[in-house]
């Protein structure tokens, strides 16, 4: 493989001046110019992604860490994040944490040993302290951390609020809750609006706590039934977690939505292939991967910029309530 050095002395010219015609940077002579891409044409010269980015000081590269790459809300938020940034000249790097607070801080501190342009986060564990350590243009997803911290989220508590109210309007009296993470943000929030909404309608909470995956919200659903049999409705912390919550109603014999209305959070595309159809509070995946990738452009552009956006998650009324 040929190196910046042979299509140098091929050329009769530095390193220098190869690097400026590769980096479209500087002036060069078109005589010159000619001379180096004639060189390059007949090494089949690459020139390595990593070099590039030491001459230029940037890699048109975004990392991207995750918290959970098997909770289906996630591929949907990746996909469009990729599609903004590629639109955008820019590269994603994708990390899954397995929620993993070491691991989080392991693959921050190797992304700012590199030439990572920009880093977008989505993390259960790391505290504010955490973030502001990180010397990288930093966007903080799914939470908002301080002022300081640029961030991009959805209005969990009010959608919540939006879903337990709609289960009461539709009939329901009594209205249980299956919780996501305790460590999570938008489970921390999702629970408060189901609580305050509970409370304002003089209700007794029924909670039981789960995970945002569908093995636990099965065991979890199995339990909150077990416990408060009169249950006629479920909000459950996320889409991941109704669709299990509809399985095992369904085995018990009992009917969604006649027995038991269920209504999800995230607007996930499964929601749409069970039967029936889950009822969610969707949150807007295009809109905020837009929003989260601009932030991070603006930061590293250093561009007078919002810091914070915040979006309404959107009730679809599908089957599986009233």
């Amino acid at each position: 493989m040929a190196t910046i050095k042979e299509v140098a002395k091929l050329a009769g010219v530095s390193v220098a001046t190869v690097s400026r015609v590769l980096n479209n940077q500087g002036y060069v002579h078109l005589d010159t110019r000619e001379k180096v891409e004639k060189a390059i044409k007949q090494l089949n010269y690459t020139p390595n992604a990593v070099a590039r980015s030491l001459f230029k000081k940037a890699s048109n590269t975004i990392a991207l860490i995750i918290p959970d790459i098997a909770n289906p809300y996630f591929p949907q938020l990746v996909k469009w994040i990729e599609k903004e940034l590629t639109e955008a000249g820019y590269d994603l790097l994708l990390f899954n944490s397995n929620n993993d607070v070491d691991k989080e801080l392991r693959l921050i501190y190797l992304l700012e040993a590199k030439y990572i342009d920009g880093l977008l986060l989505v993390s259960n564990h790391l505290t504010k302290e955490d973030v502001k350590k990180v010397t990288l243009p930093i966007v903080a997803l799914d939470q908002f951390l301080d002022e300081d911290i640029p961030s991009v989220t959805v209005n969990n508590y009010q959608g919540a609020k939006e879903a337990v109210q709609h289960l009461i309007d539709s009939g329901c009296q009594s209205i249980g809750h299956i919780v996501g993470p305790h460590d999570s943000y938008t489970s921390k929030h999702r629970l408060r609006g189901y609580l305050d909404v509970m409370k304002e309608q003089n209700k007794t909470p029924r909670i039981v706590e789960g995970e945002y995956d569908l093995t636990t919200a099965m065991e979890q659903t199995a339990l909150l039934l077990e416990q408060y049999p009169d249950i006629d409705g479920i909000f459950a912390g996320n889409d991941v977690m109704g669709i299990g919550a509809i399985k095992v109603i369904q085995s018990l014999g009992l009917s969604v939505p006649d027995d038991i209305a269920v209504i999800g959070f995230d607007g996930i595309d499964w929601g749409t292939v069970i039967t029936p159809e889950l009822s969610t509070m969707a949150q807007p995946i295009q809109s905020l991967a837009q929003a989260a990738t601009q932030l991070v452009l603006d930061l590293i552009q250093k561009k007078e910029q919002q810091k914070h956006y915040q979006f309404q998650a959107t009730y679809k009324n599908r089957q599986s309530t009233k």
